[in-house]
């Protein structure tokens, strides 16, 4: 599953308010702040710095409890600042009776409140996607890391790839187009799965961002290995020992 997903932003302070206004009307409460982190469950936003740039072209779909729900999501988006991409509808793209809205920001990120009839991932996401500038190489990346981080393709051809996330646990789409830059994406494994992940994409021949190991800057007990993706996005695979 998605432990977390982080994306950067250049204004903290106004990048929070815009969310919490939009979020809350998914029922989905902050969970942390810290003068660098705004966190709400397994999405949170981090300031910029000057190694780390902003995050772009990232699309985000948070589960709408209600088709209401999805409609008042897109309304306080929008008064908060972010763009309207069009109103409420159904999504057969996005798979089963699927009822969505997007708004986006500057940067070119897309979020969506989805809802969907039936079971829906634990956590506030629905699914990601991350644009790609070769599909058959990313799709190979994440091929590579899914025994230990829990993707299964299902779907794959010249203009994207569908990955499942474990067993009803939302899913993450690969599109062909001017890729995502600067997004962090965190799954959620054990120890075993930490290491297998670090182990079976570094004999591949990707980038490590960070070995595994503990981190205690963030908790005690947390245990990640962190790799590159073919486009420099940074991926994880994260067990907390909680």
């Amino acid at each position: 599953m998605f432990d977390h997903i982080t994306l950067r932003v250049p204004d903290l302070g106004t990048a929070t308010r815009a969310f919490t206004a939009a979020l809350d009307q998914l029922e989905i409460k902050q969970t942390a702040s810290t003068p660098t982190f705004s966190v709400w469950g397994n999405f949170a936003l981090t300031q910029t710095d000057d190694e780390h740039p902003i995050t772009r072209r990232v699309q985000i779909a948070f589960i709408a409890p209600t088709r209401a729900q999805v409609e008042l999501f897109r309304q306080a988006g929008v008064q908060a600042g972010f763009a309207d991409d069009g109103p409420p509808g159904p999504r057969p793209d996005y798979g089963g009776n699927s009822y969505a809205a997007s708004v986006s920001d500057p940067a070119g990120n897309s979020f969506d409140a989805v809802h969907r009839d039936g079971q829906r991932p634990s956590g506030n996401i629905d699914h990601a996607a991350i644009r790609v500038t070769d599909v058959e190489a990313s799709a190979a990346f994440y091929s590579t890391i899914g025994p230990a981080a829990g993707l299964t393709i299902q779907r794959r051809a010249a203009d994207g790839a569908t990955f499942s996330l474990d067993v009803s646990e939302g899913f993450l789409l690969l599109i062909a187009d001017m890729p995502t830059g600067d997004v962090h994406v965190a799954f959620s494994g054990d120890d075993d799965d930490v290491r297998r992940f670090h182990a079976d994409a570094s004999r591949a021949g990707y980038r490590s961002n960070g070995d595994p190991g503990e981190r205690p800057r963030y908790h005690v007990g947390y245990y990640a290995a962190y790799m590159l993706d073919p486009d420099g996005n940074n991926i994880e695979v994260v067990n907390h020992h909680r």
